[in-house]
């Protein structure tokens, strides 16, 4: 169970005008005008430790964009089972589901220590009456988002256990390349054998298993918190998954 633990302000806080994630390469280009209201659109820069919620399920949930750090978002039962629904990276844009709702129908925890950019929902209408263009960024994360839905339901529902984890690592792996995290071939791998279990809907005993015959197959390693995929072409034929490169996102 999270103990809650309020985010506190960072000092000083990001300018979105010298945001370093836009130096990645990773999101689209944004006008001098869009990243001025951007900058007037954000409310507060705030940290959050590993292993604390960053959304409560069943509670409202703040618009936010990942500055840094890895967090997950998750559905609980009330038996305490939990189905993690995606991993959150840099530059993705949190609560955005939940500005229709009350309250959130699921929770985000952050993996690791994080950072967020915390957003004015009142003015979200401004940005699409004012910005068209950036309404229909934040129109294409939403969608971007469903076709995770298909991909994790494509998973669920024909992969096997040992295609579900490769199709995982595989994506984590891209999107993290693509965000300049990687060092000689290698990224950050904050994520344990529950978090993998719990995120292709298998026991960890199961997981565990698969992952040991991965491993000896050659397919990947995992030391000190570092991924390593010595051919990541062998993991996509394994998961039958050949998504596209990973695209320019939009930033807001």
């Amino acid at each position: 169970m999270l103990i809650p633990i309020p985010a506190r302000s960072v000092a000083p806080a990001v300018s979105c005008l010298s945001c370093p994630l836009r130096a990645t390469g990773a999101f689209k280009r944004n006008t001098p005008e869009e990243l001025a209201f951007l900058q007037s659109f954000k409310q507060a820069h705030v940290a959050v430790a590993a292993g604390q919620a960053i959304v409560w399920q069943g509670q409202p949930a703040p618009l936010s964009t990942l500055f840094s750090g890895w967090a997950f978002r998750f559905k609980l039962m009330s038996d305490g089972r939990r189905q993690i629904l995606n991993f959150v990276l840099p530059g993705d844009l949190i609560g955005l589901q939940d500005q229709s709702h009350e309250l959130s129908p699921h929770g985000v925890e952050a993996l690791t220590d994080v950072e967020l950019c915390r957003f004015d929902e009142d003015r979200l209408w401004t940005l699409y009456r004012r910005f068209p263009k950036l309404g229909y960024d934040v129109t294409w994360l939403a969608a971007h988002e469903e076709s995770l839905v298909d991909e994790n339901l494509l998973s669920v529902g024909r992969r096997n256990a040992a295609e579900r984890i490769a199709a995982l690592m595989v994506h984590l792996y891209k999107r993290a390349v693509s965000l300049g995290m990687a060092r000689e071939g290698r990224v950050p791998w904050p994520v344990t054998q529950q978090h993998i279990a719990d995120a292709v809907g298998l026991s960890l005993v199961h997981t565990n298993k698969t992952l040991r015959r991965l491993y000896r197959q050659g397919l990947f390693a995992v030391d000190e918190g570092w991924l390593y995929l010595p051919d990541p072409n062998m993991l996509h034929q394994l998961a039958d998954y050949y998504a596209q490169p990973v695209p320019q996102r939009p930033l807001i």
